[in-house]
């Protein structure tokens, strides 16, 4: 069965929980990411969106360099195992209205799974799928 680590991204983006609105933005801005992964001493605590900043600071009228995100990150985190299969991950998405799913063991961030990674591996993933489901018929 296909597992969450072969196909996560490696490359995540973070922010301390203290930081403004403001700095969440120019991160990703910089990053060319829509999300950040929240951290307190080091440990993922929430997650930000590009959707949070525009539905919980912005649309509000608020301050964004006043607004901190630990105001309104989405916390607690879910997260998945790195040795976890895939289908779990997409029930796990599907199940929270997630596009991004942080991939964490022993409070460690090992990468994220997003929607995106699932299209981008539709086709491998479908084989492997489907193998794996051929080969438990008993024939």
């Amino acid at each position: 069965m296909p597992i969450v680590k072969n196909y996560m991204r490696k490359d995540i983006s973070t922010i301390d929980s203290g930081s403004s609105a403001t700095e969440a933005s120019k991160i990703m801005s910089v990053n060319k990411v829509g999300y950040l992964i929240v951290l307190e001493r080091g440990k993922p605590v929430g997650i930000v969106t590009e959707r949070d900043l525009v539905l919980k600071v912005m649309a509000k009228e608020s301050n964004p360099k006043e607004v901190k995100i630990s105001g309104f990150m989405s916390s607690p985190l879910i997260t998945i195992d790195p040795d976890s299969h895939i289908e779990e991950a997409v029930e796990i998405m599907k199940k929270h209205g997630f596009r991004r799913l942080p991939v964490v063991k022993n409070n460690i961030i090992y990468g994220i799974f997003t929607a995106k990674d699932l299209v981008e591996h539709y086709e491998e993933l479908e084989y492997k799928l489907a193998s794996e489901f051929v080969r438990l018929i008993p024939w």
